[in-house]
This record gives C-alpha cells, structure tokens and sequence, in this order.
C-alpha cells in the first residue's frame, strides 16, 4: 500500500501572531508540510507559484494586496485547496459557506483549526481542485459586485464591544503595545502598534506625524514652522502635537500650502 504524501501547506497572513498560530498548529499535525509562508499578497504570489502547495491558508484583510487579489493574481488552472482566515465580517462568512470554501474567524482554537484542516485535507485527497477553482470564480465575483463598507475596528466600551469606523477617529496615540484613540469627546483604548493601524488607515486620509501619534488630516486646524525642521500641529481640539522630520515625507504637500 503506498503511504499517503505529505499534505504541502502554504500560510499567508500580514498579523504575526495569526500567522504563528497556524504554523504552530500545523506543526502539531500528523503528515503535513509547510511549504511556505509570507506576511503581504506580493509575496504569498511569488512563494505560491515556487512552491505549488496543495493547501493555501490566506489572510482576507491584508493591506496593500488583500487575499482575493491574491487568488486573482494566480494561475487559475494550478490553485490549491484554499481556506480563507478573516476577522469577523457576516457577509465574507455568508459567501464562503455558500461556494463551499472553509475558513477560519479569527480568534480561532485548535479544535475549529484541526477540523477545517481535516475537511480540506478530504478535499485535496479526493482531488476536488476543479470544483474548488468553479466555486472560486462564482465567490470572487460575488466580492467584486459588493458595496465597499467603512472599514471598522472592535473596541470596548462599558464591557460591550462595537465596530467602530475608523474613518472616524479624530487621532491616535500609542503607548507600549496599546493605542488610545480619541473620537470627539471620546476615548478608546485598543491594544495593538500604531504600524499595524496605519496600514488599516486610508493615507490619502490619515497622517503618520511621529512614532507615537496619528491624526485625520481634515481633523488638523494649522502648521506651524518650529526647530529643528519640525512643525507643530495644532488639532481643532486644541490638543497640540509635533511633526517630525523622520515624517514629513508622508504628506509633503501639506507643507507647501505653508
């Protein structure tokens, strides 16, 4: 009886600590090989093509290049087994489970992880490719015709969480690895780096001022010249902050309106 080869599996994900967890998880798996592994859509296209994995963990949300993008960008006739990893969104969970697709709603366990990989695992061995690469075009022109939504971040408030817009925050300051994000009168503390927000954050609409602090540009009220090379920003709060050198490139037209 010839042994079954081992399932070749290639994981995408721009969050560090989700990208970690599946690999950690498919390392306690029997019969399994990462073949692969990138943290943006570039480079998930490139280590795909190399490495033709039978199995494809891929990241919906990623900026830049997100999941289906990457799907698009690849060989239609050669794509693997794929099991989409998304953060909660009703509609993306909708689409998967009616073209058939697995997937995985972060936060996700080992028990939900091991049975999503079991199902396709099935899949590859009975070689389901044509039908999976059938339903695929069906689920990606269901996302091209879908109204573009605000994108939105869960926060805490009064021991409930909501999805609050972040094209309606006001600015943003990190503090180790939390960031306080003011929304008029109001406060929210979220944990995460302010890197992995800016990259959520429409740059046409949001400025990166220094290491700590982000502000809405249509939230700032003047530009003052200081020392340096630096400017003061002064929010129509009142709240002042600084804009540093190492920054001024992100925005340079702002500064020729001084």
């Amino acid at each position: 009886m010839n042994a079954v080869p081992p399932l070749r599996v290639f994981v995408t994900d721009d969050e560090v600590p989700a990208r970690k967890k599946i690999l950690r998880f498919l390392s306690q798996e029997s019969n399994v090989s990462v073949v692969g592994e990138a943290s943006n859509g570039a480079d998930a296209v490139l280590g795909i093509r190399q490495s033709r994995p039978d199995l494809l963990f891929l990241d919906v949300q990623m900026p830049g290049m997100d999941g289906f993008e990457v799907v698009r960008a690849l060989d239609a006739e050669a794509l693997p087994i794929i099991v989409f990893v998304t953060a909660h969104d009703e509609y993306a969970i909708q689409a998967f489970e009616v073209h058939a697709f697995g997937y995985l709603l972060k936060p996700f366990h080992q028990e939900r992880f091991t049975r999503v990989l079991e199902e396709a695992r099935q899949r590859v061995l009975k070689n389901l490719k044509d039908d999976v690469t059938a339903n695929l075009r069906d689920l990606l022109a269901q996302f091209q015709t879908r109204p573009q939504s605000r994108p939105k971040l869960l926060v805490q408030q009064n021991d409930r969480g909501f999805l609050l817009p972040l094209d309606s925050v006001d600015w943003v300051e990190s503090e180790r690895n939390y960031l306080n994000l003011q929304v008029g009168n109001q406060s929210y503390t979220v944990r995460g780096t302010i890197e992995s927000l800016e990259e959520k954050l429409d740059r046409a609409l949001f400025l990166r001022l220094n290491r700590s602090c982000l502000v809405r540009i249509d939230f700032i009220r003047e530009l003052h010249s200081w020392s340096h090379g630096e400017y003061r920003v002064i929010l129509l709060s009142g709240k002042t902050l600084m804009w540093t050198r190492r920054y001024l490139n992100r925005h340079p037209e702002l500064l020729r309106k001084l």
